[in-house]
């Protein structure tokens, strides 16, 4: 069974995003870039997989500009086998909308016949939370999201998924398109053998064309915004006083 992972790259999460100061966008200038946390999970479960002996192969593929080749070299490092460039912009501005991300993926499925889909439930940078989900549509196959256990058996997988009431455990047929959650593992560091390695393991380069997809953006970034700074607390010397204090506000009735 083949797995296939599709990783973003997007700005590391430990660099504090700075807005541009026409507003027009955030500033990417001299911005460390990474593998989106989330998908980062969803190679590392595609890995453990095939360890475990359920996949033969894990294929990861990234889509958007040239430079994700380094977040692919990054997963094959980790232990894919291969990776798929699909260059859809030169703007590393351009993101990519979920749909036209679903519509590429969904063309790569048709050629490779992945066994499942392992996907980030959304990624850090836009927080669509969507790609999974038309993919999922698109290709008419199982889906399960939020995984924070994934157990596969024969041609059924069985998934633990996070709720707002607890968790949920389904199971669903395959193929299937599953997003991956937070608690699901704990990624591993690439070694340096393996980043040597990674070097030599197969690449290829396509773009939306060889997929028949147009990947012209249907939304406008209208302006781009800090969040509202919030205001300094105030120390009182009682619960009395706090409690006076919020029936000012009218915290407290």
């Amino acid at each position: 069974m083949k797995v296939l992972v599709p990783v973003k790259r997007v700005i590391d999460y430990n660099v504090k995003v700075r807005v541009k100061a026409d507003g027009s966008g955030v500033d990417l200038a001299n911005v460390k870039m990474s593998m989106n946390p989330f998908d980062e999970i969803a190679v590392e479960q595609a890995i453990r997989m095939k360890e475990a002996g359920q996949a033969d192969e894990v294929i990861a593929v990234s889509i958007g500009v040239k430079q994700s080749q380094e977040t692919l070299r990054t997963a094959l490092a980790m232990g894919a086998d291969r990776a798929i460039l699909i260059v859809a912009t030169d703007d590393v501005h351009t993101d990519i909308e979920p749909l036209a991300v679903a519509k590429l993926l969904k063309a790569v499925c048709d050629e490779e016949q992945p066994g499942v889909v392992l996907c980030g439930k959304q990624a850090i940078d836009n927080d669509m939370n969507a790609t999974g989900q038309m993919l999922a549509a698109l290709t008419g196959w199982s889906q399960a999201t939020f995984a924070s256990e994934i157990d596969i058996s024969g041609d059924s997988a069985t998934v633990t998924r996070e709720v707002d009431g607890g968790l949920q455990t389904i199971k669903v047929t395959m193929p299937a398109i599953i997003s991956v959650d937070l608690r699901l593992n704990e990624p591993r560091y690439a070694s340096l053998p393996n980043i040597m390695k990674a070097k030599k393991k197969p690449m290829d380069e396509k773009t939306p064309a060889d997929y028949g997809v147009d990947v012209s953006p249907r939304l406008e970034i209208v302006s781009t915004g800090e969040p509202e700074t919030r205001k300094a607390g105030e120390i009182v010397g009682s619960v009395d006083e706090l409690v006076a204090k919020l029936k000012e506000a009218g915290a407290v009735q």
